[in-house]
């Protein structure tokens, strides 16, 4: 089986390795985004998925938008079906049908729950406990095809959407590799999405800071399903704050909003019902640290975050 594969993250690129291990597939190209500035002196990087199939020696398309040319070149590499994971932009109709088998998509939800950009990370802030991944034929719809197979898993107590990302990366791999030699054997039986569905917009800053009038359980899942992306933060005397997962602690009340106290060797914060317990905290212009060390600068009233 000849495939395309596309995909631009590190989250993309187990499936990647995955396939090109496998001896029944061979990766013709990989189509990726163009290379990104990254760090403070913003040096052009290329992405995950395509040092990955450099250092393979797998030819690399970079493109942002699937345009006339494109679908052209794509045609032109005689591919039996493509594998999507993550790729970062729409693919329109015209590239979808110059592969004779489609685009398989294989998406980190239970569709058709978190059709979208930024699955785990949602059903995390939604205090999903299960959470997923699917192969789906790609179609012009977002995340709208019908689908091949699904593989589900729990959200562990100590998960982030990093975690959870990281390990159904690895886990579904295998699902979409047998779902693309099934579909180019005619084995493959899509089914229609069925139940409600609900989206997953991308994450913006915003949906990352904290709100201490949420109740403390609603504060943890905010925070986990923003871990390590775009970052879980708050505001101390007007300069940005950011945290890492925090524990919600029901035995803990008695605190503002806010209001944040080292009591018994812990930090604790006030929300709308009762305290949550800090863990890594990042203070504006330093390093991460544990909230406990960044405690001891204070005096005996504690801080209290905006």
């Amino acid at each position: 089986m000849k495939i395309l594969y596309a995909g631009t993250p590190s989250v993309a690129v187990p499936p990647l390795v995955h396939l090109a291990e496998r001896p029944d597939v061979e990766v013709a190209a990989v189509l990726t985004r163009t290379d990104a500035p990254v760090g403070r002196k913003k040096v052009l990087t290329p992405s995950p998925v395509a040092e990955e199939a450099e250092r393979r020696g797998i030819p690399v398309l970079k493109a942002n938008r699937v345009d006339a040319e494109l679908t052209g070149r794509i045609r032109d590499l005689g591919v039996d079906v493509a594998a999507v994971v993550a790729y970062g932009a729409l693919v329109p109709q015209a590239a979808l049908d110059a592969v004779p088998h489609g685009w398989i998509n294989l998406h980190f939800s239970l569709l058709p729950q978190w059709r979208g950009a930024a699955p785990v990370q949602r059903a995390l802030m939604a205090g999903d406990t299960v959470v997923g991944a699917s192969t789906f034929l790609l179609e012009a719809g977002l995340d709208t095809g019908p689908v091949i197979g699904t593989l589900v898993d729990e959200v562990r107590p100590e998960d982030t959407a990093g975690t959870v990302l990281e390990r159904l990366s690895r886990t579904a791999a295998p699902l979409l590799a047998d779902s693309l030699l099934a579909v180019v054997a005619g084995s493959a039986r899509p089914a229609p999405q069925q139940g409600e569905v609900s989206h997953a917009p991308k994450l913006t800053a915003e949906d990352a800071r904290v709100r201490w009038c949420d109740p403390a359980v609603a504060v943890a899942h905010r925070v986990r399903g923003t871990t390590p992306e775009p970052g879980a933060w708050t505001t101390l005397d007007g300069r940005r704050f950011k945290l890492g997962p925090v524990v919600a602690r029901p035995d803990e009340r008695g605190l503002a909003p806010g209001q944040c106290v080292l009591r018994g060797g812990a930090v604790l914060v006030g929300t709308g019902s009762y305290a949550v317990q800090l863990g890594q905290v990042q203070p504006s212009g330093k390093k991460p640290m544990d909230a406990p060390a960044w405690a001891r600068g204070w005096n005996e009233d504690g801080v209290v975050f905006e």
